[in-house]
């Protein structure tokens, strides 16, 4: 992510490894704590729920914290298990501390997903690992508040069925772009690699809060919906 005068800071917990950025270093500090908060909220509820720890479907909710509820909704929505919209739903909790703190310009990172509301344009990269467009185009976001989530079946950590190289979406939120993220990229494979892009595309655009989907699968790249600005990024 590029910024100017911005402060900027990374940051990790246990498996959470984030990088904020703000208008405020007090904001960045509020979001720091609330990461640390809602991740021990949830610990918590998972030692007496495990079932919501491995679930790969949705799961019902009917008393838990914020953070439990809201990756559970997500995951209803993409028809996936909750923690595919962990990463995503942490940044969004964080930057809606930052902005109730005042901030003009609040944008957390958090493993590749990110929630962003700012006042000023950001401009991010792809990230698609070892695939020749990795970190040679990125997006410049201009409306927010936006979500951005991207999953890989090649090069991600988190858990991934497809083949896909990257699926990008773009959603109202970091907790639903996640969810979709994860559910998109497991329909990517098989050889039909352009009828296989555009149903992940038409899926994607399925689901209500989603605002644009890129994927690139092998030679192929589809992309539906409303993507922000491509940039192509300078080495």
């Amino acid at each position: 992510m590029k910024t100017k005068n911005l402060f900027k800071k990374a940051f990790n917990f246990k498996e959470t490894n984030c990088t904020i950025i703000s208008d405020s270093e007090y904001s960045i500090d509020l979001a720091i704590s609330s990461i640390k908060h809602h991740r021990r909220q949830l610990e918590i509820y998972v030692r007496e729920n495990p079932k919501f720890l491995y679930a790969l479907s949705p799961v019902r909710v009917e008393n838990g914290p914020k953070i439990v509820k809201l990756m559970a909704e997500y995951a209803e929505k993409a028809g996936v298990g909750p923690m595919a919209a962990v990463a995503g739903v942490l940044a969004d909790l964080a930057v809606e501390e930052m902005l109730l703190a005042g901030s003009e310009v609040a944008v957390v990172e958090n493993g590749g997903e990110i929630s962003a509301v700012s006042c000023q344009p950001i401009d991010i990269a792809l990230l698609a690992g070892d695939h020749p467009l990795s970190r040679r185009f990125g997006f410049r976001l201009e409306e927010f508040p936006t979500g951005i989530a991207t999953s890989s079946g090649l090069f991600s950590h988190a858990l991934s069925f497809g083949e896909a190289e990257a699926v990008s979406i773009f959603a109202v939120n970091a907790g639903l772009a996640d969810a979709v993220a994860t559910a998109v990229g497991n329909l990517i494979k098989g050889e039909d690699h352009r009828e296989i892009v555009e149903k992940g595309v038409q899926k994607a655009m399925s689901i209500d809060g989603v605002k644009g989907a890129l994927i690139i699968y092998r030679d192929f790249v589809g992309v539906g919906g409303k993507v922000p600005k491509m940039l192509k990024v300078k080495s």
